[in-house]
Parts: C-alpha cells; structure tokens; sequence
C-alpha cells in the first residue's frame, strides 16, 4: 500500500522538484509582490539603459543607482525606470528634472543615445527640463513603435520639421510636449496633422511664424483634449478659412496666450469651440473692444484668462450665469467704469457661488470697494493698480477662504486693525502697497495666517519694526518699504530671513548693522536696503542673487571682498552714495552676468581697472563722483552693450579714446564731465548714432567741434524711440507668484546753474553739453539738423562767427546756452521762432544790433544779453538808435509821434465840446424833472421801490444765511 502511494506520488514530487530547479535558476528575475510574480529586468535592456547612461553627463549623480553591480542589476529599480511586471520589459523612462532643478542648472546634459531603440515595450519617454543643447529630436524616435507619452521640452532643440514623428501616426500617439524656449523656427504643420490619435500636443516657444497652416493642421486631430501653443508667434487665422475647420469636440484646454493674435484672428470661432471646454487662455494678445457673448456658451468653462489685451468696457452680465466658471483674470486691459457695477454684474447669478478667482489687476477701474460678502467661495482677489478709493470694505473680513489679497497701487486710505485679518486664516498673498494706508497692529499681535508673500510698500507702519514678522515663518517675498520704520532690524528677522527670495527694507531710516547675508539659500534673490542709515562694512553677499541694491547708506571701507566671488549670478550691483573707498578690485572677470554696475558717489580712488572689460553683458556702467585717476582703459572696449557710461566728476585724463564710437554703439548716455580729458574731439564719436546724452563739459578739450554730429540719428528725431532707459521689468516667477522688479538709470544735468535728475523721463532727453572747455572756431551748421534737441550748451568755449540763422530750426529746444564765447554779429531773428524756449543765455559775447522782436525773447530777464555792449531793444535799458524809451516791451510806435498826436487831440475845441456835453447831458434830464410833476414823481417811486425790494432781499437771505449756520 505504501510503496503503491509512493509510485503515485514519486510524477508529483519529481515535477516540484524539476520546478524548483527552474525558479532557482531564475531568481535574479523573479520577486513576489502582492501574490503577484513581477518579472525583474531583460539583460538587453539593462545593458541598453548603461550604453544611454552613458552618453550622457551626469554632474549630480542622479542615475547612480544605474549600474552592473549584484545589488544594481535590476533595472526596473533604478530611479526614474518602470517595467511591465509580467514581461519585464521597460515601459517609463522618466528622467524630468524639476523647474526648481533647471533653473539651479542641475540637470543631466549630453546626447540622447540610440540605444533606447532596445527598449522594444517603451510607452512614456520624459527628458524634459535637462540640457541637450544643439541635440537634435532625434531620428530614431520614430521607431518607437509603441511609444504613447513624448515630452522633450526644454531638452533638446527643434531644428527642423521633425521627421521622426511622421512614423508615429498609426500608434496611438497621444502626449506630444516639445516645449523649445530657444524658439527654433518650424515650417508647415502638416505633419502633425497625421497623429491622428494626438490628444495633448504642447509647442510653446517654438516659432511657429512661418506655419501658416497651424489652425487646419490642429483642427484634423479629431481626438484633442489639449492644445498649448503660447508664445509661438502664431500667424493670424485667415477669417474666411475658418468656417471650413472646426476644431476638436472633445477639447477641454486651450492656451493661445502671447501670440498676439488680433480679434478677427479668435472671436469668428469662439461660438464653434466646444462646450465641454474648461481652460481658456487667450492671454497676451491683440483682442479689443469689448468682451464678447461667444464665452457665454462655455457652459463648462471653469478658468479664463483674457490679461494683457485691450479689452474695453466692464464685465458682462453673462458671466453672473456661468455656473461653472471659478477662475476669471482680466488684468492689465482697458477696463473702466466702477468696480461697483462690475461685481453687481457677477453677482446676479450663480457665478457669485462657484467663483474662486478675479484678478483686475492694472486697469482704470475706479469707485470704492464694493460689498463682496456673497462672494464665499473667493480664494485670489487682484484688484491692484487701479483707481480705487475710499476705505476698504469691511466686507473683506468675510471672506474666509481667502489666500491672495491684493489691492496695491490704488488711492485707499483708512486704517488697517488686527480685527481685518481675524477670519483670515489661508492668506498666503497680502498687497496693500502704494495706497494711503495706516496699519495699526499691537506689537504683540499673533495673526491667524501664514504669509508667503507680503508687499506693505508706503504704507504708514513705523517707526518700530514689525515684531509680528516673528511669526511668518513661510516668507518668501517681503517688501517693507518707505514704511516710515526708525528701528533697528533685530537678530531674529534675520534668522527667518533665510528663505526669502525678495527682501525690500529701502526707503526708511533703518539703522545698524547689515549681517552675513551669504547664507540666502534660494537662486535670484532679490535684496534692497537702499536709502536707510546701515553703516560699517558691507557683510558678505549672497552669490546667487541677482538684484543687489545698498545704495545711500553709510557703508564704509573696501569693495575687496569680491574678488572672494568666484561664482555668482549678478545682475544688478548698486553700492552708489557710500562711504566706500579704496581701489576698485580686479576680479570682474568673476563678475560678466553683471548688466548694471553702479558705484557712484563714493571715495574710490586709484585706475579703472582692466578686468571691467571682462563684463560683457554690462549695460549701465556708473563709476561718477570719486576720485578715480588715469586714462580710460582700452578693455573697455569689449562692453559693447552698454548703453550708459557715466564717468563724470572724477579725474580722468588723457585724449578721449576714439574706441568710444567704434566699440560703444549702443550708448544712449555718455557723461564725461569735469575730469581732465584733452585733445579734440575724435571724429569717431560721430558713429554713436543711438546717442542722446553727450556731455563732455568741464574738461580741456580744444579744437573745432565736428561736423559729423548730424549722424546722431537719436537727436535727429524729435520723438524719443527709447522713453526710458534702463534695465527692463525683470520677473522672478516662484510656485503660485510672480514678483517683478525693475531699474532706471538716472542722470544729472546742469541746467542754469541747478543740477537736475532725470529717471523715468531720461529717455525723452536730448542733450548736448559742451561747456567750460577750449573749444574755438563756428558752430558748425550741421548741428542745426539735430532737431531733437532738448538742451544745447556750448558756454565758455571760445567759439567764434555769428549764430547761424538755422538755429530756429532745433524746435524742440528749452534750453540754449551760448555765453562766454566770442561771438560776434546780429541775434537771428529764428531765435524768437522757438516758443518751448525756457531757458536761453547769451551774455558775454560780441552780439551787436537789434535784439529781434516778440514775446519769446522780450520775456527773459535782461541778464540773458549781458555783456554785449552792442546789443540794444527791449529789455535792455539802452535802445537802439532810432529808438527811445517806450511804456511798455513791444511799441514799435515812434515815442515822438504819439506825443505830438496827443498834443494836437487836446486843442482849444476839445474844451468847448466837452463844456457843452456837460451842459446838454445834465440838464436834458435834471431840468425835465423839475418841471415834468409826473415824470418828477414817477422817478422817485421807481427809486423807492427799488431800495425797499433791495431790503427785503438782503433780509431774506440773511436769514437763510443764520438757518443754516445753525
């Protein structure tokens, strides 16, 4: 029985056995998991993924868990691989880096290797966010027969019109991301019409100029979910091809944003986009008029975006019945009207419920801040830069779920108490900046929110700092500006300083000592403590910031700390009206992010050095005001983008280098005044054709003033191609906010002994000053064509001949100074042409002759011609020849004549008339009165009347006057 079993059992046990030795063998590529057997990596693949890892440069070590060692071998282990857990096969590889990553520059760079070609089963292939600059989409891609999931953006560059994908039309395509910010330019789309089962296609930054036939390629993909296409400069939409393509009935998200599209381009086919769309971005475009009834049959609409057009008008009432919408930005536009009937119109429905965010940021809406309690659901409210006034609603309160709060730039006044923030918990955004804002909060107080971003700019808030700051923990945007704060920062904001990414304390009278600011974590910090009263030497500085300003302490000491920077990402580095001294370091090798470098107004002393050639990106180099010798260095040169050279007011010598004009053809401004330059003026300044500052006074030049200065073709337009000159609005852009900074250059002109600054009109000044130096000979006529002119200033020269009749040409000219010269002939009669003269001198010279006639030159004060001994007419005292004195400016009348015309008019008849005028007059109405009874009673009844009713109203309304004083 026993041994019967056993041979029935012996098959059994011997299969078991045979399976053990096969699971044995096995085993690196079996695991048990969840009662499911998951197949461990293909050898072919794994070996596919090491040759892939290989052409690439792996800085970080992020594939080090990619390798052939035992406790590696598994490649559905390492990071960013999964497989299909039944064949082992690779399915995911996902190597996206972060935005934070990216932009910190850790990311993986190299080539993309054909070798992924193995990995016969891939489905989702992610290298976005890394560096494969000047790689090609590469060719092999097409092969991917299986792949579903394609996202190359910012990775790679769009050379071409991209082949590869051709072969992917019958797969199941459906994820196309090629985001390209290096904007390569495409041809036809054509070929993306053949993905026919593309559902999320993503071209931003991709020039897409030359694809006319964008709108009919994308309205073949029948199956589209998703279409983003922002910043592609897209052609406009032909109106008429329109009605012939429809696009998808499935599309949930549209991004057109900043393509600057016109609104014959998008509203003829608003009314044909699907009703089960959600997401609309038509941002950052050309649309006018007003906002039209087509978005009122999105029923499904949820977010859209219409900011930065030239939308005009208010907010429609059909937005009040879009039950689904939550999300509606409409921000610098041209809206009007009052905010009031604005919220009525979308309170009239069930918007009023569902809505989440508004943003109106930058319009020209004004009235006061209406009752917004209905508003429940509100999480972003944006009402910034606009011309609001009054208080701030208390309704505001209410509004619990409120994260973002913004009503900066607007006329509100008032006080803001701790009981406006109490039902407040979620804000993380708080503006109130740039209105008339008092903020009264105990110095204890402990706020019910978490802030992340704080802008309380010029609003009344000192002179103590805010010890409620010790609770905000999360900051990261802090702007305390011209907040009136007398304090001293103390230790403990510091240690919550170090997450911020934009710390703003300028504009107050905050004393002490700046700390060791190195310790800043995050990348393109922002740092402003400009205009307080910190003092000592500067502390170390944060390497990965970009905006730096400590200008108009009293900082003291040397700058030879940076040479102590061997990396950094500066862009802005303002150390101006210090105490600083010393010399200039020369390290700023270190230094060629750099693109405003300001130093001014400070006691350095010694050469420029060399090295600041090394900045290549530098726009505005301001070095004025200190005590800097030598000549100019050559390696200046090199800087050929900037745009603003301020080197006045030092002690500079040596010929004006003539690479000037040859190398810096982008100057705008180009100040050498009061140092000691000598030599002519090179004829190679004349090729700064962007100029329209050029002030070389002050200094020993000598020689003939070029005839070539007509080439300034900025001073040869009367209107101003550049209204300001500066760094443009720069943008840090942080997870759910967006901080904006920007920078003017500035400049100081003497005008009439006053130095004036002009910031954000500089770039509507034209001037041309080449006072105090030695120069001679006539003012060459070419000058007259410089028509954009605003100030002209050739005083103490020795400049000979006459004042060229074209001068009444410059007619944009208020300023003209021509003294202490030698010039010699008649005053121009044109000079009384030019009416915007405001200021004009030319004493001291040889002028002779007739000063011409008119309003214009009548109106200065005498003092304008003095010194011309040969000058005369009004309002000289000595008159001309043919001239005496006249009562009044302006008599051209000979004085002789009048008098004799007015001795002839009082003759012995004139008395006799005037006699028996008298006569007739009074007794034609006297004597009737005496002897007419009627007429005699008439007149004095009327006179009666007259006064009792001049009584009766006087009473009146002196007892309505008392009434109301009462």
């Amino acid at each position: 029985m026993v041994i019967t079993m056993l041979s029935k059992l012996f098959p059994i046990l011997e299969y078991v056995a045979l399976l053990s030795v096969i699971l044995f063998q096995l085993e690196p590529r079996i695991a048990h998991h969840s009662n499911n057997v998951v197949m461990g990596c293909i050898d072919e693949e794994r070996e596919a993924l090491l040759t892939f890892k290989q052409s690439l440069v792996d800085e970080y070590g992020f594939l080090s868990s990619w390798g052939r060692d035992n406790d590696k071998r598994d490649c559905c282990k390492w990071r960013g691989v999964r497989c299909i857990n039944k064949t082992g096969h690779v399915k995911v590889l996902n190597l996206r880096r972060s935005d934070d990553e990216n932009s910190r520059g850790q990311v993986l760079k190299g080539t993309i290797s054909p070798a992924l070609l193995k990995l016969h089963d891939l489905r989702h292939l992610d290298l976005s966010n890394n560096h494969f600059r000047g790689s090609p989409v590469p060719e092999f891609i097409g092969s991917l027969s299986k792949l579903r999931y394609l996202n190359l953006s910012c990775g790679t560059s769009l050379l071409k019109v991209p082949r590869p994908f051709r072969c992917l039309s019958g797969s199941g395509f459906v994820y196309l991301h090629l985001e390209n910010s290096n904007l390569f330019s495409l041809g036809s789309l054509e070929w993306l019409s053949h993905l026919s089962s593309l559902r999320h296609p993503d071209l931003s930054y991709i020039n897409l100029t030359k694809s006319s036939d964008w709108f009919q390629a994308v309205a073949k993909l029948r199956s589209l979910k998703t279409l983003v296409l922002h910043s592609c400069a897209l052609p406009p939409i032909n109106p008429s091809s329109i009605w012939h393509f429809n696009l998808s009935t499935s599309i949930e998200t549209l991004d057109l944003s900043e393509n600057n599209l016109p609104s014959s381009s998008v509203y003829p086919w608003l009314f044909n986009l699907s009703r089960n769309i959600q997401y609309l971005n038509l941002g950052f475009n050309s649309l006018r008029g007003s906002i039209p009834g087509a978005f009122q049959l999105m029923v499904s609409l949820r977010t859209l975006y219409l900011s930065s057009n030239e939308l005009e008008g208010g907010i429609p009432k059909f937005f009040g019945n879009m039950c689904s919408l939550n999300r509606l930005f409409l921000p610098k536009n041209k809206l009007s009207g009052e905010l009031s009937e604005m919220i009525q119109n979308l309170s009239g429905g069930c918007t009023m419920n569902s809505l989440e965010g508004l943003s109106l940021l930058d319009n020209d809406i004004t009235g006061p801040l209406p009752d917004l309690v209905g508003f429940s659901s509100l999480k972003v409210l944006i009402l910034g830069k606009n011309r609001l006034n009054g208080t701030i609603n208390k309704s505001l309160c209410q509004l619990s779920k409120l994260e973002s709060l913004s009503l900066g730039t607007n006329s509100f006044t008032g006080v803001i108490c701790e009981t406006f923030f109490s039902n407040m918990s979620n804000l993380q955004m708080l503006y109130l900046n740039d209105n008339s804002l008092t903020l009264k909060l105990s110095h204890d107080w402990v706020p019910p929110f978490q802030l992340k971003s704080l802008s309380l700019a010029s609003c009344k808030m000192g002179p103590h700092f805010p010890k409620w700051l010790h609770t905000q923990n999360q900051l990261i945007s802090l702007d305390v500006s011209n907040n009136g704060i007398s304090d001293a920062v103390p230790d403990w904001f510091w240690d919550l300083s170090i997450e911020l990414v934009l710390l703003n304390l300028s504009n107050n009278q905050i004393r002490g000592k700046l700390p060791d600011l190195s310790f800043l974590r995050y990348d393109d910090i922002v740092i402003d403590v400009s205009s307080n009263h910190f003092w000592g030497p500067i502390p170390p500085l944060p390497s990965n910031s970009t905006f730096l300003n400590l200008s108009k302490n009293k900082f003291s000491g040397s700058i030879t700390f940076l040479c102590s920077i061997i990396k950094n990402t500066w862009n802005f580095f303002d150390l101006s009206s210090n105490l600083l001294s010393g010399g200039l370091p020369d390290c700023w090798l270190n230094f060629d992010s750099l693109s405003i470098l300001n130093l001014a107004n400070n006691s350095f002393s010694g050469k420029i050095p060399d090295s600041m050639g090394f900045l290549h990106n530098i726009q505005t180099l301001s070095l004025h005001s200190n005590r800097l010798t030598g000549e100019l260095p050559s390696s200046l040169k090199n800087c050929s983008q900037l745009r603003v050279l301020d080197l006045r007011e030092n002690a500079l010598y040596g010929e004006i280098p003539t690479w000037i004009g040859g190398s810096l053809q982008n100057l705008n401004i180009l100040s050498l005044k009061s140092n000691n330059f000598h030599g002519n003026i090179p004829f190679q300044l004349c090729h700064l054709a962007l100029i329209q500052v050029l002030d070389l006074s002050l200094n020993n030049i000598s020689g003939n003033m070029p005839k070539c200065f007509n080439n300034f073709s900025a001073m040869t337009r009367e209107k101003s191609s550049n209204p300001i000159i500066g760094l443009a609005d720069k943008i840090w852009i942080l997870p759910r906010y967006v901080y904006m900074y920007s920078y003017l250059d500035n400049v100081l002109l003497t005008w009439k002994g006053s130095e004036y600054e002009y910031k954000s009109t500089l770039g509507l000044v034209k001037c041309l000053d080449l006072s105090s130096n030695k120069l001679h000979g006539a003012i060459p006529e070419e000058i007259m064509d410089l028509v954009g002119l605003i100030a002209l200033n050739l005083s103490r020269n020795h400049l000979t001949g006459p004042i060229t009749p074209k001068i009444g040409e410059l007619t944009s000219l208020d300023f003209l100074d021509l003294s202490r010269n030698l010039f010699s002939g008649s005053i121009p009669s044109s000079l009384s042409q030019l009416s915007g003269l405001g200021v004009l001198d030319l004493s001291y010279n040889n002028l002779s002759g007739k000063i011409p006639l008119g309003t214009q030159l009548q109106s200065f004060n005498a003092s304008v011609y003095a010194e011309n001994l040969e000058l005369c007419g009004l309002p000289l005292a000595n008159m001309c020849p043919d001239e005496e004195s006249a009562p009044s400016p302006g008599t051209d009348d000979d004085s002789d004549t009048l008098e004799d015309e007015e001795d002839q008019f009082i003759t012995l008849g004139f008395y006799v008339s005037s006699i028996l005028g008298f006569f007739v007059g009074f007794w034609g109405v006297c004597g009737t009165l005496i002897l007419n009874r009627s007429w005699r009673h008439g007149y004095y009844n009327f006179l009666t009347g007259m006064k009792d009713w001049l009584y009766v109203t006087a009473a009146v309304n002196i007892a309505k006057l008392q009434k109301f004083r009462n």
